[in-house]
């Protein structure tokens, strides 16, 4: 069976990926992740790689795809929850001439597009819970069937799957299949948050300010060592994502003030000083308690906007439920959204109530399937 030809955009090339040093850096956490990298890219088995959102999974999915034996295959991105679920079977596994109103061709889905390459399975704690067991099938045999097909189809193909969330966790709450979860998890690569390569910034900071310099056509001058450090001392929610966005808009505007405006670090800073009564009389723990929740209710916003006020990916980036989420939002007089400006300006000011602390990504060309 022969596929369609694949545009040339799903072959990838070292050219099209940052270099060993920006990928890895020099920090620990980065270090385990390239030992484990480089076990997991030459054998065919599935590799799960877990991490905040904004870590870089999807770039260290096309690593893994072009230092493995696939590596001049196609690499093809299945975004699972961009994909409606009824759309997403057809998507991802194709159809026949007349399986559905509107099917007046046969179609090949993503796996047959990444036969001899790597799929990679972005999201893959979202994907609809009817077509886990069919994905379960093309782990285990490498077969799979398209829609309206009498037929089940061979495929050789190297499965990489991420997640931002805990698959253990959805296995328990019954969203996510236990023998899907144990047929992707043969090896799992946490990639650490920025803030715990924080050591690993400067050497970002400049491959992000070459990269879109060129891009845009700007030549931004260095960062001075006072910017430097309000990067090294932001808490990073949004991690390298966010670390992007802000050094896209420093070569966009080439002033650094838009640095300052972006992460506000200093004011989060002398925002935690208490005022101090003349005699010098304060209760420690009061002060403390308030300064962590003057501390807290600032990642909480600062959270919110780099997700665009979508408050259950921000409760995934802060690691807690959805629920416990809108009971901080609420105890610290965050609005709901951020919909008027004078809402706005009202978040922006601390409250010291006391709130009880909780703890903390298509095809290939000319090639035969049997």
């Amino acid at each position: 069976m022969s596929l369609t030809a694949s545009p040339s955009s799903f072959f990838l090339s070292d050219s099209e990926l940052p270099s060993d040093e920006v990928i890895f850096g020099s920090s620990a956490a980065m270090e385990a992740v390239r030992l484990s990298v480089d076990m997991a890219a030459t054998a065919n088995i599935p590799v799960l790689l877990q991490g905040e959102s904004g870590t870089g999974k999807e770039i260290l999915a096309r690593y893994i795809h072009l230092r493995s034996p696939w590596g001049s295959g196609a690499f093809v991105k299945v975004n699972c929850p961009a994909i409606p679920g009824t759309l997403l079977e057809s998507e991802m596994f194709g159809y026949q001439k007349g399986a559905f109103t509107g099917a007046y061709t046969s179609k090949p889905g993503r796996v047959e597009l990444a036969h001899r390459g790597t799929l990679f399975l972005d999201e893959i704690a979202d994907l609809d819970f009817s077509l886990q067991a069919k994905l379960l099938q093309l782990l285990q045999d490498g077969q799979f069937s398209r829609i309206g097909a009498s037929e089940d189809r061979q495929v050789e193909v190297r499965v990489v799957c991420a997640t931002n969330k805990l698959l253990e966790r959805e296995t328990k709450n019954g969203t996510f299949r236990q023998d899907l979860f144990y047929r992707i998890n043969v090896i799992t690569i946490e990639l650490p948050s920025l803030r715990q390569r924080i050591c690993d910034l400067p050497v970002l900071v400049d491959h992000l300010m070459m990269k879109y310099s060129a891009k845009f056509g700007r030549s931004a001058p260095p960062l001075s060592k006072h910017s430097m450090k309000l990067l090294q001392k932001h808490h990073w929610p949004g991690n390298i994502r966010e670390l992007e966005n802000v050094m896209k808009r420093y070569v966009v505007v080439g002033k650094e003030d838009v640095i300052v405006k972006s992460l506000d670090t200093e004011p989060d800073e002398e925002g935690l000083i208490p005022e101090i009564p003349v005699d010098g009389a304060i209760k420690l723990k009061e002060v403390t308690r308030q300064a962590v929740k003057q501390l807290e209710r600032k990642i909480i916003l600062k959270t919110l906007e780099v997700h665009r006020w979508n408050r259950q990916s921000a409760a995934r980036a802060l690691s807690i439920s959805y629920a416990a989420l809108l009971y901080k939002m609420r105890e610290a007089g965050v609005p709901p959204r951020a919909s008027k400006k004078k809402d706005a300006a009202k978040a922006a000011k601390p409250r010291l109530s006391p709130v009880r602390v909780a703890p903390g990504s298509m095809a290939v060309a000319g090639q035969q399937i049997h």
